[in-house]
């Protein structure tokens, strides 16, 4: 219990800095550089994409089988600062829809569950704000709501290891990934971005039983095509 509100509490301190220094970089960036105003400084965008993840292991005293989430889609909206001629910043926020599953030995369990992310990237480009192609890599965190979503039953199939549940549960969320941007316009902007978004196990979503015990953060690998407004 206290690692999980470690964890969560990490996940917080990272949003809430990334504010804080969205703000005071861009801040810093309109006084150090005389020729800001010739540049585009904000970018508004939304994308689509899909979720993949990464199934975990349980064993328990008289079951193994694997537990995870069905491929699904990804919706994101972004608002961000070009603080610097390579270095800008961005807050997130992400909707994914993606069934819960249970597998073992051919038999597959499925539930409801969607997710809402919020989290702040610091991105890299390798080439400068004025530039027609843009590749960049990312890095940042924030944190995470899970929601099953499915109706529960008294009897669910492969309950000898996991009983998936309608619940919700908030996690602590690390983001890195990497992408190009490609200049359709001076306002309008292309983006190709392939990102994975880290959590611990939702072990309260996709409860473990008869000594079950997941280990690891789950990878979320999310591709994503979008389009941005930059001014």
């Amino acid at each position: 219990m206290r690692i999980n509100r470690f964890l969560l509490s990490t996940g917080l301190l990272a949003f809430a800095s990334g504010a804080l220094t969205q703000t005071a970089m861009a801040q810093l960036s309109q006084k150090s550089k005389s020729s800001a105003n010739t540049e585009a400084q904000y970018e508004v965008g939304g994308g689509f994409g899909e979720s993949f993840y990464q199934s975990k292991s349980l064993t328990s005293t008289t079951a193994t089988g694997d537990a995870g989430f069905n491929n699904g889609i990804a919706i994101s909206a972004w608002i961000g600062n070009n603080m610097y001629k390579k270095l800008s910043g961005e807050f997130h926020y992400d909707y994914q829809m993606n069934d819960l599953k249970l597998s073992s030995g051919g038999t597959n369990v499925t539930f409801g569950g969607k997710s809402h992310g919020f989290h702040y990237d610091v991105l890299y480009h390798f080439t400068d704000t004025k530039a027609k192609v843009r590749p960049y890599v990312l890095a940042g965190g924030g944190f995470k709501l899970y929601q099953g979503t499915g109706t529960e039953s008294a009897y669910q199939a492969l309950n000898k290891f996991a009983v998936l549940t309608n619940t919700s549960e908030l996690k602590p969320m690390v983001t890195f990934g990497g992408g190009v941007k490609f200049a359709l316009s001076s306002h309008i902007s292309l983006r190709l971005e392939v990102r994975d978004n880290m959590s611990p196990f939702i072990s309260k979503i996709i409860l473990p039983v008869n000594g079950a015990s997941p280990s690891g953060w789950m990878n979320n690998f999310v591709p994503l095509i979008g389009i941005s407004y930059v001014f």
